[in-house]
């Protein structure tokens, strides 16, 4: 809970970071807090030290600011329009294997165990690992990770950084929450992000309220999930990028989300496990495919507004609905039923999926694309009619004459 609790408050300074001094300077900042994170969880091997354990912990939730919402803004600095999509949708892949890694590793490195000691020793050895890789990382980060491109790699992108120069950050942050889109966007966004933080979180109750003694297996279906949403994000990625369907792939994807969680629901107690794995798998296929979508239709939404920006707000809104989501899903397991909370999540995605297609298809980053094609075109025209003595060639990329000979 610390890690959605978190990131609310600090959003905002962390989003402006990304803003005012890029994506390295975030990226070093996030990998460094990681790291220490760490360190401190390797001093904190005691009953005594619970304190500094969640201390620790918090250093690491801050730390997550400046990567959730790194991959959008990564994908936009540093890849063309027919890439971008396919790039951000790698970043949620990588972040979703660390969440498949977080599921496989730890629970082989510390077994159950009523030695003490020996329990201590294997908290030690899981600790190290993590202290070394965060370290690893932060290192690889400081020497390889760089900034920008020489050259923006698309029109949109050029503007998008001369935008950034001049930007202020509160007058961007009134501009995202004037654009009614983007709002409806984020609240749709952050009901299926929270409710598939919801079922993550509460997976365990669920399974086991209709399997018992199946433990083992509610974790292997947690993995399922995280595994099948690896997928569901790249596929996702490709294809925005193959059509640029933002609008229709977002609703499309949030349906077959609701259909997935509708279908996981009333599965439960047919008593076969493997339609458990099924169903699971494929709502994280869907739900998790929805992440990358959801940050590129926004950066579509909001253009020249930062990318970061823009996915900074989504992920804060993902958070905020996970917490809710999470409080009040346990709450209605315990006090009424594991069905009805689960009725309750797929009611409140099918509010997702209705008010996604009240979106206008406002497609801004596309448009400023198009407009350069066309002023280049326009150029060329002027060429042609010019006489043959006096023919220039405008530069859209640098915005010169250049006397030419004979012909372009």
């Amino acid at each position: 809970m610390v890690y959605m609790l978190a990131y609310i408050p600090f959003i905002f300074p962390a989003n402006w970071l990304l803003n005012r001094k890029g994506l390295r300077i975030c990226c070093i900042v996030g990998s460094l807090l990681n790291c220490v994170g760490a360190g401190l969880k390797l001093a904190s091997v005691s009953p005594d030290r619970f304190g500094l354990l969640m201390f620790a912990q918090a250093i690491c939730a801050v730390s997550q600011l400046w990567v959730l919402g790194i991959p959008a803004r990564l994908a936009a600095v540093w890849f063309g329009p027919n890439e971008v999509s396919t790039a951000t949708s790698f970043g949620v892949f990588g972040n979703q294997v660390g969440i498949a890694v977080g599921f496989l590793i730890p629970p082989i490195l510390v077994p159950n165990s009523s030695d003490f000691d020996d329990l201590t020793r294997h908290f030690y050895i899981m600790f190290i690992i993590g202290a070394v890789v965060t370290f690893v990382i932060f290192l690889l980060i400081c020497i390889l990770f760089q900034d920008k491109p020489p050259n923006p790699p698309s029109r949109a992108q050029l503007l998008s950084v001369e935008n950034a120069a001049n930007e202020n950050y509160l007058q961007s942050l009134v501009h995202l929450f004037k654009n009614k889109g983007f709002l409806v966007l984020m609240v749709a966004y952050g009901i299926n992000t929270g409710s598939f933080y919801a079922i993550s979180t509460l997976l365990n109750t669920i399974v086991l309220n209709y399997f018992e003694n199946e433990e083992e297996n509610a974790g292997r279906i947690g993995l399922t999930i995280v595994l099948m949403g690896v997928a569901g994000a790249v596929l996702a990625g490709i294809w925005l990028d193959k059509t640029k369907t933002f609008k229709a792939t977002t609703i499309a994807i949030y349906v077959l989300s609701l259909a997935g969680t509708v279908a996981f629901t009333f599965t439960l107690d047919l008593e076969a496990i493997w339609i458990v794995y099924v169903t699971a798998g494929s709502l994280g296929f869907f739900m998790t495919g929805y992440l990358p979508v959801g940050f590129e239709f926004a950066a579509e939404l909001t253009f020249p507004e930062s990318e970061g920006t823009s996915s900074g707000l989504l992920n804060a809104a993902a958070q905020i609905f996970g917490i809710i989501m999470t409080i009040g899903m346990r709450a209605m397991m315990e006090s009424i039923s594991v069905l009805s909370a689960n009725i309750t999540m797929c009611s409140l995605l099918l509010v997702g999926a209705i008010i996604t297609s009240l979106i206008k298809a406002d497609y801004r980053r596309q448009e400023a694309g198009k407009a350069v094609i066309g002023d280049v075109l326009k150029d060329t025209e002027e060429i042609v009619d010019t006489p043959e003595e006096n023919k220039v060639f405008k530069s859209p990329a640098k915005g010169v004459n250049n006397q030419q000979n004979n012909s372009l």
